[in-house]
């Protein structure tokens, strides 16, 4: 990577994680607010996304597919309510804090020049990359008795039975096309949203090829991030 672009994508980087500190939603003790999650992720919006028109777009599918309130999973990482929000803010910052290691690693290896990044391209991967999830779920209830051995109703979060999914990563992609076509040019983000879970949500014939896609560094950072959010901040 030229310098001077090292350079704007290390200066990108230190403003958008400087956006998350500023803010504090989510905090090492696990106590967040969605309120500050949400005015995060719009700020980084506004600095990061060139394009103003997809920039609001964007906007407007996460309002309209209820992304504040879904959560991330039925039964794993983020299972409440608004788990998905701040699941994804968390897998930005931690893409974020990894990313200038990554950039810097990925330049001693045989790969360096074969394939760059910039921040918006992290961002938009990150942020993206569960979109499949939006307004995918739906509460239902459990007869389970409480701490007096009463029986209860308990409510729990069920997959819709209509849902149509064309595979985890690739339902994303489709979804952020939705709202940002210039995207459809840009086969890192492509390939790093759509790869995002490694080899549990491939087929057969996918998994061939798989270690060509590890050639991008933004695919092994998305997972990195993924994986950690989910990890080592139980979102």
């Amino acid at each position: 990577m030229e310098q001077q672009k090292k350079e704007e994508l290390f200066s990108q980087i230190d403003f958008l994680i400087g956006i998350f500190e500023k803010n504090n939603p989510v905090s090492k003790d696990k106590k967040f607010s969605i309120e500050a999650v949400k005015q995060t992720i719009d700020e980084m919006i506004a600095y990061i996304v060139k394009n103003a028109d997809e920039a609001g777009a964007l906007r407007n599918w996460m309002n309209e597919h209820d992304f504040w309130k879904t959560p991330a999973s039925t039964r794993f990482h983020g299972n409440w309510e608004s788990g998905l929000c701040v699941h994804t803010l968390m897998v930005i910052t931690q893409a974020l804090r990894f990313a200038k290691g990554f950039v810097e690693n990925y330049e001693q290896s045989p790969m360096d020049g074969k394939f760059e990044f910039t921040a918006e391209d992290l961002f938009v991967a990150c942020l993206a990359h569960d979109f499949c999830k939006a307004d995918s779920y739906m509460i239902e209830y459990r007869n389970t008795k409480d701490f007096m051995g009463n029986w209860i109703k308990k409510p729990f979060y069920k997959t819709k039975e209509d849902s149509r999914n064309l595979g985890h990563g690739n339902e994303s992609v489709l979804l952020l096309l939705e709202s940002m076509p210039s995207f459809l040019k840009r086969r890192n983000v492509i390939e790093a949203i759509s790869r995002h879970m490694g080899f549990s949500d491939l087929t057969d014939t996918e998994m061939m090829n798989y270690s060509n896609f590890l050639q991008n560094p933004l695919v092994p950072l998305i997972q990195l991030a993924d994986e950690t959010a989910s990890g080592w901040w139980d979102c």
